[in-house]
């Protein structure tokens, strides 16, 4: 008797919670992908394919609140049609008549631990594996239909009169560089080759333009071919809390799994390493009639730098100030005897693509270089412009990227590899290197404690849906439903008041932590009171 009575009751529990899951799954995926519309423009074809992808992080908030909503109206409506108090009346204990919904409960917060812990994160990674797979076209979709679009997490924006997706080229296109706080650039040209390729913790764009101009915020000139570098964040899955328990343990190992670490660090290592460079250029223009000598990446053609001094610009990131007198010697290695000597009062040098590269290559720019070549009559130049200058080796083997976190971090002490003053902008950077990890840590560590609170809380939650079913079965069916949302309300406050709590640097994160328990005890206790009520009825 007692079996067919639990088959009834989790039959009916089942049946309400399969819809009520249904609809509302179906409602937050909808909401979900609205976002990836507006900022992505992915093509109709795509959206079944994510919505199927997005259902299993839907489900993770959805489980709980179904079976919140059918424990509370079924046992609601067994109360009201006084089949409970038969039940009681029949010897069967309030405790028996429970143990489906505490079953449909137990399955719940199972489903829901393995969702957050390994299914959602996972999902998400195979609609970022969709979406990278069609950035491209993501990219050129974006041009036709606005003509312009921005690589997410980027300073860069592009902007084309047309756009041909089959050979992946944009034509009169505008590159325009807009990073914060510093001066930006723009690039026009006839055209140019768009390749977007993707790594597992980050992107990468190459844009290949063809007879390219580029305009500075002072000065403008005509650089030729040229090829642009930017890495950018997972468009999906570049955040904490979208990662599989797994990727969280080895971003606690490695912080440089982590893109936002790994932006940071690349930007110090390539402050430090355009440090080091100025540093060796002035011991070099010590010596007498010495010359600092570089090279094309390429090896095409080599070039002799005699600089009266070489200073760290403060105001622009990885960037060199040349000053006078400045002489520049380039020896044309595939031409014999093509050799240009410039001279000039003004000139920088500076990291390309801001040192973003593993291989760090340097550009540098001469303002008015007067210029003479063998059997040519001397001339006077707007401005003299090089890129895809191979970046010292010597100089690059001190900021390998083997231990590069070690290296940028020790940077501005006793311990660097850096010898002599630093700039402040280096300062800076080393100041907030800490400061990230340790961030990165607590938000590893409340992601993990938010994930077991809110799976074992739906335990609680349920249970306390049951209670109150059968304590409100005189009013609405949904009254109950509506009491007792209320403790799941106050739960997810405490999971977020602690969440908050972590990110607080003058708080121990341990605090954090401590709250968000601090809620599923009280939700505990509040489920036990309301049941020992019910039982002395």
């Amino acid at each position: 008797m007692v079996l067919t009575l639990h088959r009834y009751i989790f039959r009916e529990l089942f049946r309400s919670f399969f819809l009520a899951t249904v609809v509302l799954t179906l409602m937050i995926s909808v909401g979900l992908l609205v976002p990836m519309f507006q900022d992505f423009g992915i093509s109709p074809g795509q959206i079944i394919h994510l919505l199927g992808y997005f259902l299993p992080i839907a489900l993770t908030f959805v489980l709980p609140m179904s079976a919140l909503f059918a424990s509370s109206l079924i046992y609601g409506r067994f109360a009201s049609d006084r089949e409970l108090d038969a039940c009681r009346a029949s010897g069967i204990s309030l405790w028996t008549l429970v143990y489906p919904g505490l079953t449909l409960a137990i399955f719940v917060a199972v489903a829901n631990l393995m969702l957050s812990f390994y299914v959602a994160p996972a999902f998400i990674q195979r609609s970022e594996q969709s979406v990278k797979a069609n950035a491209e076209h993501i990219l050129f979709r974006n041009i036709q239909r606005k003509g312009s679009y921005t690589l997410p997490g980027s300073p860069y924006r592009l902007y084309a009169d047309r756009a041909n997706p089959e050979k992946n080229l944009l034509e009169g296109i505008v590159i325009v560089n807009l990073p914060e706080g510093e001066p930006g650039w723009l690039v026009t040209a006839e055209q140019a080759k768009v390749r977007i390729e993707t790594h597992r913790t980050y992107n990468k764009a190459t844009i290949v333009a063809k007879n390219a101009y580029r305009f500075n915020e002072n000065d403008w000139g005509q650089i030729g071919d040229t090829t642009i570098e930017t890495q950018f964040p997972s468009l999906l899955s570049d955040s904490i809390k979208f990662q599989k328990i797994e990727q969280l343990k080895r971003i606690q190992q490695n912080k440089m799994n982590f893109f936002p670490i790994r932006k940071l660090i690349m930007q110090a290592r390539a402050q430090l390493a355009i440090e080091i460079l100025a540093r060796d250029i002035n011991i070099q223009m010590q010596q007498t009639d010495s010359y600092y000598q570089l090279e094309d990446a390429d090896g095409s053609r080599s070039y002799h730098l005699s600089v009266g001094e070489c200073k760290v610009d403060p105001h622009r990131a990885n960037t060199l100030i040349l000053e006078a007198p400045i002489q520049l010697i380039q020896v044309d290695k595939l031409v014999t005897a093509m050799t240009v000597e410039y001279t000039s009062n003004k000139g920088r040098m500076s990291l390309e693509n801001d040192g973003e590269d593993e291989n760090l290559r340097l550009e540098m720019t001469l303002d008015s270089p007067s210029w003479k070549r063998h059997g040519v009559e001397p001339g006077k130049a707007v401005r003299k412009f090089v890129n895809n200058v191979r970046f010292p080796q010597l100089l690059a083997d001190k900021v390998p990227m083997d231990g590069i976190m070690a290296t940028v971090s020790a940077a501005d002490s006793d311990a660097s590899v850096l010898k002599g003053p630093r700039s402040d902008r280096l300062k800076k950077l080393c100041k907030r290197i800490p400061y990230k990890l340790e961030k990165v840590d607590n938000k590893i560590y409340s992601e993990i404690h938010s994930r077991l609170v809110l799976g074992l809380g739906s335990i609680a939650l349920i249970l306390t849906g049951i209670a109150l079913g059968i304590q409100f079965r005189g009013g609405h069916m949904l009254s109950a439903f509506g009491a007792s949302a209320i403790p799941g309300g106050v739960l997810v406050v405490f999971i977020l008041a602690g969440k908050e709590l972590t990110k607080n640097p003058s708080t121990p994160a341990l605090t954090g932590v401590a709250v968000m328990w601090l809620g599923l005890v009280v939700l505990a206790i509040l489920t036990l009171w309301i049941y020992r009520k019910l039982l002395r009825t």
